[in-house]
This record gives C-alpha cells, structure tokens and sequence, in this order.
C-alpha cells in the first residue's frame, strides 16, 4: 500500500491532533498516510514556548523533508535558528533536534521510503 489518491481539498478539514512523545504543544495534521510503511505527509505545530528536549535527538529510518510555513525553531545543539521559507531534506539515519519555538512555528512535511533494488 502507499499514501492514498486524494485530489485537492481544504487541508483545514483535517484536524489537529497531539503528537506522541513527552512534549506538550506539538500538534500534527496528517493530511495522507501510508500505514504499511509508516510514513505520512503531514503538518506540524510548535506552540509558543514549545522545547522538545525531553523528547531528545531525533532519529528515523525514512526521508524526511521538511519546509517551514510559519514561525520558526531554534535547533538547540546547533544554536541555530531556522525561520519560515526555509527547507531541510533528512536522509535516514540522520540526527536533528531537539528545538525549541519562543514565538510558534508550522511546517510542512513529507516522510517516505526509498526502496533499494538488490544486485
């Protein structure tokens, strides 16, 4: 199975739902999800003062990429700040966070597979 055929539709007909983990204020839209891959598209909120430390540095098995619609986030080993307009691509594997969001942000992402062909 992969992510369903959907045409155009408002995406604020999804609604926001609390994101697993130990961090309050992290909400996610999931707009299409592939559920026998475990991947989805989806947006992601930091509320004001969000701080995912407790959830620690970020690791996962599939791409993710990643665009920032609103706001921003401070990625906290690096001490730097990403702001809206602003994209990441992740390959698996790769470690990123925590973060914090003084003042909120919204992004916007894609997580998926890539199959390898074996020789």
């Amino acid at each position: 199975m992969s992510k369903p055929e959907l045409e155009f539709f408002p995406a604020s007909n999804v609604g926001w739902t609390r994101c697993e983990g130990l961090v309050d204020g992290l909400t996610e839209r999931i707009l299409a999800r592939d559920e026998q891959n475990n991947v989805a598209t989806r947006m992601l909120t930091f509320a004001p003062g969000t701080d995912t430390t407790a959830n620690g540095v970020v690791v996962h098995d599939f791409w993710e990429e990643v665009y920032i619609l609103e706001g921003s986030i401070i990625d906290l080993p690096l001490n730097q700040e990403f702001t809206a307009g602003m994209y990441a691509c992740r390959p698996p594997g790769m470690k990123h966070g925590p973060w914090k969001s003084p003042k909120g942000c919204v992004t916007f992402e894609v997580r998926y597979r890539v199959k390898t062909e074996k020789p």
